[in-house]
């Protein structure tokens, strides 16, 4: 089947690479505004957790305090209640800033759309320049 609009190599190539330019310049948009949302959503992350944590503080040691009171009530040396209490804060807190450390590692803000979009159009250009090569060879 021949095609109605015949265009010159140096045409085809010429619009290729001006496509691709778009295409370069739409995914670096693309790219843009998908790490604008995951800096937002860290950035409400972060200050949800700060907030938390201001108001959590005091609320801590106010509950800390009272355990201390209630393990005197039971007839536990103060000393002894005060180091029972403090030893597993002190524990729940290490394994906490662990865990939230780990998450921190995990949490990547990279990308992976945009890169993923890339690599299929990528795959997507070979595909169509294997089969226009192809083409021009099989017309030839």
């Amino acid at each position: 089947m021949i095609a109605s609009n015949k265009r010159s190599i140096p045409d085809l190539f010429t619009d290729l690479a001006n496509q691709f330019t778009i295409l370069i310049r739409k995914e670096a948009q693309l790219a843009r505004a998908e790490m604008s949302d995951k800096i937002t959503d860290l950035g409400l992350g972060i200050a949800l957790l700060v907030g938390g944590s201001v108001l959590l503080i005091p609320a801590l040691v106010i509950l800390l305090q009272a355990a201390v009171t209630a393990l005197v009530d039971a007839k536990i040396a103060m000393v002894w209640a005060s180091l029972i209490i403090g030893g597993a804060a002190l524990a729940i807190g290490v394994l906490l800033l662990a865990l939230g450390a780990l998450r921190l590692k995990a949490a990547q803000p990279i990308p992976s759309k945009t890169i993923e979009q890339l690599q299929h159009d990528t795959e997507m250009a070979r595909y169509q320049l294997r089969d226009s090569h192809g083409t021009t060879e099989r017309s030839a």
